[in-house]
């Protein structure tokens, strides 16, 4: 880390610009000292959208999907070669502890790599099949098939403060594999780590001009710019995310938005489980884990813990046991196991929904106080200690599925009957991802006739995968990201699914030797 702060540059039009003053200090989370700085004021946002559209469009939609696989690779490997000073700027700018650090990191390289292998069988397509021909008359030779076309214009992507790494490659590989541009907007609190990372892969000249793109400081008049060619992939807040869907040049020029937005998800334990059973001792560690991975910062994080009534002692016991073992202070520490939230008007917001959870629920352990750590000044830190909650009557309880506090908290809540417990999970009004936790099958497909519509992603773990399951909070590229309702309406990644949000799905009628001619350039995905 540098002595003196960084003043962050965009990537903007093919050249690095600095923005006028500052408008973001970036801070160190555990000792309060300013790392960074960051401003996109007096940048021309408009001329950097359409040097976007123009020059890295028509480059990457010049290329097949192989190639363009090619160049998702070759970013990988720049990243790889790069990795171990994006470590340190994790846990400085982030607090995070090295395997919060590596979730992120190998997150996003991880993702890379694989929308790389799954971009090279799709071979010289320029186009996605997605149907088979239909015949459309009498006459046999005139009939329709329905193509996936790439996007002419830009892929705005704005993401939030929890994964500066894994946030922007998990966007950017698909929409560059899909043939679209990428124009990048990080939370500017935590955009050390993407900056770093972009300056490498701009340096090693691996991908086309105007390919990728990079804003570090506010969105300004970025939406102003926006054209009905143009997409939008955002992460963050559900009162940003309306923001966003209500701009005038958004609704005025129909722009495609996916949104990330809050979810309170659930971790349910069935009733068949037993205290002694392993699947039970899963259950306890995945939502220990849950809770203090990355200070409890990750969109998918469980929120509300759902036990049988008869459990709930049980579970409390297990937890608390668990939590006590947690380490907090500066993640640079080898011992430590959680470090601080990302910044102080996070910490502040966590205190304030603790604040206004305790109004229903029972503090355990944890609270909204910050924590007493040796060496730790608390007027200059970030810290929160693993709060556990537990409420009494779930009947009465409304705050735990309105509420997502953002940090290392959830609250256990009880349930009589299957029925009460699958119509509980439901309140939460739409959520990214649901933990089951059984042996019961029968319970299982139950649950995701019940719980299913809810939600974009159910783990259901019994004890043949409980050690080879990759987690409730882990999104792999493979499945879909994103949840309805609350949660944003939105779907990302789900394998070759992800590539749709960057297409135009177009029906072609003609004949049969014209579509013919079509679908040999195109990939059919079915």
């Amino acid at each position: 880390m540098r002595d003196t702060p960084e003043q962050l540059e965009s990537y903007l039009a093919g050249v690095w610009r600095r923005g006028d003053t500052i408008e973001t200090e970036l801070v160190d989370p555990v000792h309060g000292t300013v790392l960074a700085t960051a401003s996109a004021r007096g940048l021309d946002l408009k001329a950097a959208l359409d040097h976007a559209r123009r020059t890295g469009g028509a480059a990457l939609r010049a290329l097949s999907f192989a190639e363009r696989a090619k160049l998702i690779g070759a970013v990988a490997d720049t990243l790889i070669a790069n990795r171990a000073k994006y470590e340190a700027i994790a846990v400085a700018n982030s607090g995070n502890t090295k395997i919060d650090a590596a979730i992120d990191i190998d997150g996003g390289i991880g993702t890379l790599k694989y929308y790389a292998r799954l971009g090279a069988p799709l071979g010289n397509a320029k186009f996605l099949l997605d149907e088979k021909p239909v015949r459309l008359a009498k006459a046999e030779n005139f009939q329709a098939i329905h193509l996936l076309t790439p996007c002419h214009g830009v892929a705005v992507h704005i993401n939030a403060f929890n994964f500066p790494s894994w946030g922007l490659w998990e966007k950017a590989a698909v929409s560059l594999l899909a043939g679209v541009p990428v124009f990048a907007k990080p939370a500017s609190s935590t955009a050390m780590l993407t900056h770093a990372m972009v300056r490498d892969v701009i340096a090693a000249k691996v991908l086309p001009e105007g390919a990728l793109n990079l804003l570090c400081g506010s969105a300004g008049d970025l939406l102003d710019h926006v054209t009905g060619e143009d997409v939008i992939a955002f992460t963050g807040s559900s009162g940003t995310a309306a923001q966003i869907r209500r701009h005038p040049n958004i609704l005025s020029r129909g722009v495609l938005v996916n949104v990330e937005a809050d979810s309170v998800n659930a971790a349910l334990l069935a009733p068949d489980v037993a205290a002694a059973q392993p699947v039970f001792d899963a259950f306890v560690k995945e939502v220990s884990r849950e809770m203090t991975v990355k200070a409890g910062q990750k969109c998918t994080a469980i929120r509300r813990i759902f036990v049988p009534a008869e459990r709930t002692d049980a579970v409390a016991e297990a937890l608390l046991a668990r939590l006590k073992k947690t380490t907090l202070g500066d993640p640079r520490r080898e011992d430590v196991r959680m470090g601080p939230l990302v910044t102080r008007s996070q910490q502040a917001a966590a205190f304030d929904g603790i604040g206004q959870l305790a109004k229903e629920a029972e503090i355990l352990t944890g609270g909204a106080t910050a924590p007493a750590i040796d060496g730790i000044d608390p007027n200059k830190s970030a810290f929160a200690a693993p709060t556990l909650m537990r409420v009494a009557d779930a009947s009465s309880t409304h705050a735990v599925h309105d509420i997502e506090v953002f940090g290392p908290v959830a609250t256990i809540i009880p349930y009589k009957s299957e029925a009460e417990a699958f119509a509980l999970v439901a309140r939460g009004g739409g959520s990214l991802v649901a933990s089951v936790y059984g042996e019961d099958r029968g319970f299982f497909v139950r649950a995701v006739g019940e719980i299913g519509p809810g939600h974009g992603r159910l783990l259901m773990v019994e004890s043949a995968i409980a050690d080879t399951q990759t987690g409730h909070g882990i999104v792999m590229p493979q499945c879909n990201h994103g949840g309805p309702g609350r949660a944003g309406n939105g779907e990302e990644l789900g394998g070759l699914h992800g590539l749709r949000f960057y297409h135009q799905r177009l029906a072609v009628q003609g004949s049969t030797d014209l579509l013919a001619e079509l679908q040999a350039k195109a990939f059919a995905l079915h």
